[in-house]
């Protein structure tokens, strides 16, 4: 089963900036996964999870809302 990977709450629309793990990649929860760009500031995509990294599907300057799936990770057992 995998877990998506999500923007936080952001307040605003915003754009897709850059990965910061690849597919296969060990992250723990609270790891930052990615950056998100809204007018004004840059934003941390944290990991929802400890686990491995899945998929990754939004690219750079991709647009980002609340409700876009970014990735997925696959959760340690134990989360």
């Amino acid at each position: 089963m995998s877990r998506p990977i999500t923007p936080p709450e952001l307040g605003a629309a915003g754009t897709f900036g850059l990965w910061l793990v690849r597919p296969g990649e060990r992250v723990y929860a609270g790891d930052r996964l990615a950056e998100l760009l809204i007018p004004g500031a840059v934003v941390d995509v944290p990991a929802p999870c400890g686990g491995a990294v899945r998929t990754l599907y939004a690219r750079p300057g991709d647009p980002v809302s609340a409700d876009t799936v970014l990735g997925a990770l696959t959760p340690d057992p134990d989360d």
